[in-house]
Formats: C-alpha cells, sequence, structure tokens
C-alpha cells in the first residue's frame, strides 16, 4: 500500500509542475503510465488487450494477440485510471476521453474473463465486498429516488430499443432465432406456467415495469391482478395501456412500494425488482410475501444474479442504476428461508439474457439518430457503454438469471414434473 502512495505522490506533482512542459518530464510520465498499466493489467489476469497512451506508446499483450484497443488521450485521464479504474474507465469513455479500437464486447467479454479467473477464491475481493463496497440502503425515499433516476428517463427513450411491449427484462428464447417479440411472450407464459395460474385467482405483482405481464396474465390465465410500481412514468404508460386493452377492470397499477402490499392472493410474482431492493432489505421483503400469500399460494422471483457476492460496478451503480445490488444464489435465500418458504424450482436463464441483450443494443445502435435528437453524445456512450458491458457479463458468466419458485411448506400441490412448462404458448 506504501508503494502505491508514493506512486501517487508522484504523479500529483507531475501534475502540479505540468511534466509536458519539457520533453524530460513527458518522457518520464509515459515510462511510468507503461509500468503502471502493466502492473494493473498483471493484477486483472493479462487480458489480450493492447493499451494506446497519448504520445502513441502501447502496452501490448506478450504474445502480440489482441482483441481491441483502449486509446487513452491524454495523461489526466490515465492518472483518474490509477486512482479508481472501475468508475473512471466509464466517465472517460462517455466523455470521449477514451476511445476503444475494435469491437467493445469482445474487449470487455476479454477483460471480465481475465479478471474472473484473477478474482476466483480472493479473499481480499469477499474483504472489498462485504466491508469497504458495502451496496447503498434502499429505504422508502431512496427507493423512490433511484428508481426516478433510471425509469423516469422518458418512455418514447425506452420505446425506440426495447420490444413493442416495453418489456424491460430478460426474454425467454424458445430458439435462438426467434424474434425479440416472441421471446418476450414466451417469457410470460413460462413465467404464468411455473406459477400454475389459474382462471379466478389473484395475483399480487411487485414492480410491474409497463404493466405488460399483468395485461398478460389476465388475459390469458383469466386472474386478477394488482401490480405495484414506483416509477410514475411506468405507472401512467401502464394504467393507458390497461385500458386501451379494455382489462382496465381486472388489473389495478398502484403507484406505491412493494413493502405496502396488502391483502392475500394466490400467487406473488416479482420480474427483475429484486435488483432495487438491496439485500439488507430481504428479510423485510420475504415477511411481505408471507402475509401477501394464501394457505396454498406459490411465488416466483426473477433477478439477475451472480455465482458469489459481489459489489456492483461502481460506474453503473451511480451513474445508471443507482442503488441497485445484484445477489448471488446463498443471498437470495434470505428472503425464502427466515419466512419459512420451500424453494420448489431454480432455472438459471443466463444466456437468454445475453441474447435479449444483442437485440436490445442492436436497436439501441440502429436507433441513435432519434436517440441523438434527444439526448447529448455523453448520454449515448454511458447507455451502449452499459448495454455491451452487461451483455458481456452474461457471456462470460459474471452474471447469471435466476428464476426461483417457491411456496408455504405445507402446500402438496405441485406439479410432478415440468411437462407443463412446454406445451406450448398459451394455457
Amino acid at each position: 500500500m506504501a508503494a502505491i502512495e508514493v506512486v501517487r505522490k508522484i504523479l500529483r506533482e507531475a501534475s502540479q509542475n505540468n511534466p509536458l512542459s519539457s520533453a524530460r518530464g513527458s518522457d518520464m510520465l509515459v515510462e511510468v503510465a507503461k509500468w503502471l498499466f502493466s502492473k494493473q493489467l498483471a493484477f486483472l489476469g493479462d487480458p489480450p488487450i493492447t493499451i494506446v497512451l497519448w504520445n502513441g506508446s502501447k502496452i501490448m499483450p506478450a504474445d502480440g494477440k489482441s482483441v481491441g484497443t483502449v486509446i487513452i488521450r491524454d495523461w489526466k485521464t490515465f492518472f483518474k485510471l490509477f486512482v479508481q479504474t472501475e468508475l473512471h474507465f466509464g466517465n472517460a469513455y462517455c466523455e470521449g476521453d477514451i476511445e476503444i479500437d475494435g469491437d467493445l464486447i469482445a474487449l470487455l467479454e476479454a477483460v471480465y474473463r481475465s479478471r474472473a479467473r484473477v478474482l476466483k477464491n480472493n479473499l481480499l475481493n469477499e474483504y472489498v465486498t462485504k466491508i469497504i463496497n458495502k451496496p447503498k440502503l434502499n429505504s422508502f425515499a431512496g427507493s423512490r429516488e433511484n428508481i426516478h433516476h433510471h425509469y423516469d428517463i422518458g418512455n418514447d427513450f425506452y420505446r425506440l430499443w426495447l420490444d413493442k411491449k416495453m418489456q424491460y427484462t430478460c426474454a425467454y428464447f424458445i430458439t435462438p432465432s426467434v424474434t425479440l417479440e416472441e421471446a418476450q411472450v414466451a417469457k410470460m407464459d413460462h413465467v404464468c406456467k411455473k406459477l400454475r395460474l389459474r382462471p379466478g385467482e389473484t395475483v399480487a405483482e411487485a414492480g410491474c415495469g409497463w404493466g405488460i405481464l399483468a395485461l398478460y396474465m389476465a388475459r390469458h390465465y383469466g386472474v386478477r391482478v394488482k401490480a405495484f410500481n414506483i416509477s410514475h412514468q411506468q405507472v401512467l404508460g401502464a394504467r393507458e395501456q390497461a385500458k386501451a386493452e379494455g382489462l382496465d377492470d381486472r388489473v389495478e397499477y398502484i403507484e406505491d412500494d412493494y413493502r405496502n402490499i396488502s391483502g392475500r392472493f394466490d400467487a406473488f410474482v416479482s420480474i427483475g425488482m429484486l435488483e432495487h431492493v438491496g439485500s439488507d432489505n430481504y428479510r423485510e421483503l420475504g415477511k411481505v410475501v408471507q402475509r401477501s400469500l394464501k394457505e396454498n399460494g406459490r411465488g416466483l422471483i426473477h433477478s439477475m444474479g451472480r455465482n458469489r457476492p459481489e459489489r456492483m460496478d461502481p460506474w453503473i451503480e451511480r451513474h445508471i442504476f443507482p442503488g441497485a445490488y445484484i445477489p448471488a444464489l446463498r443471498e437470495m435465500m434470505e428472503i425464502f428461508e427466515p419466512s419459512g418458504f420451500s424453494i420448489l424450482d431454480v432455472e438459471n436463464l443466463r444466456m437468454h439474457y445475453a441474447k435479449t441483450l444483442e437485440h436490445w443494443l442492436m436497436r439501441f445502435d440502429n436507433a441513435h439518430e432519434r436517440i441523438s435528437a434527444m439526448y447529448d453524445e455523453k448520454f449515448i456512450r454511458a447507455w451502449r457503454l452499459y448495454l455491451a458491458g452487461s451483455l458481456a457479463s452474461f457471456t462470460t458468466g459474471d452474471l447469471q438469471l435466476f428464476q426461483v419458485v417457491f411456496a408455504n411448506p405445507g402446500n402438496n400441490d405441485i406439479p410432478w414434473s415440468r411437462a407443463h412448462l412446454y406445451t406450448g404458448i398459451g394455457r
């Protein structure tokens, strides 16, 4: 640690003295930068990428094989990257202080794979996760503010690159060649079949997005739904859609926190909300589900996950998903175990989310001109980095997508096999 502080001191003094004012100072700074980047790349497992500094100097893999190049425009950007790489890489990319020559996704995949090999069974990484980078709490007020930051950007923005029904969660690709729209319908049906919904039953949905799943459950499975969401824009859009489809008498959208769910239901479902709950609130979520389910009720939680507890990427947490935390499967058990639920089924749809992100990113890129008319280039680069980074995280196994089905322990009305899940779309 002392060595790092010495280097930081040298760099601070260099910045104060403007090292670029002399050739000697410039050369010295470049040599320091090359040495530090070599150490950083070694710490990341020596991913097969090339670094190009502001004067054209290169740091290349030992074998000369590189999947892509990171171009650093100036020494100030280098200094920020050294201080906190994960945060400032995203910032610098958005500002244009870093450019990527080559396939952004392939470059990120290479870094993630190398990093995973190094951090596997790394006790320091687990300490940093649990102590230093403990995720932010999601209070009532904090949760609303965090959701507003991400989901209330504007429905028109999301409409440009999501499917026609505006589903912002992992789709379910029966085959890799189906369209995104077909895969999102299949996802909803997959969820309904796992819950074994029956006509006349009632469903509580926590975090309903633009409300499409609630409408699907009501129309195709004959249930009544109360859907809770704290995104004002999403709730407005959902209510308009329910009225347009003539389902507003069977689906009620409530602009409120999941902690305020009341009543008793036959089923509880949450698709893509757990990432916003925060691990400190998992037991409370379990209590909400417990008081909401009838004796023979059952539930499903669909969430991004990890192989082991790990902190949220600081750049994504700060600029894209404030307050977010993606749990390991054992952390999710804090929802179920304290409330005595029985786990009936766990499925990992990791590659389905990778395929979903492929579609989103392609549509996002195709809509670049229209998005440019709405937002500046910094915003566009931020969202492209977020989508590409998420895709790379799923293809490299850094991120998972868990669907967990559960029920009260005395409920013996459970299927003997999974045959009911694969009988085609619809009941």
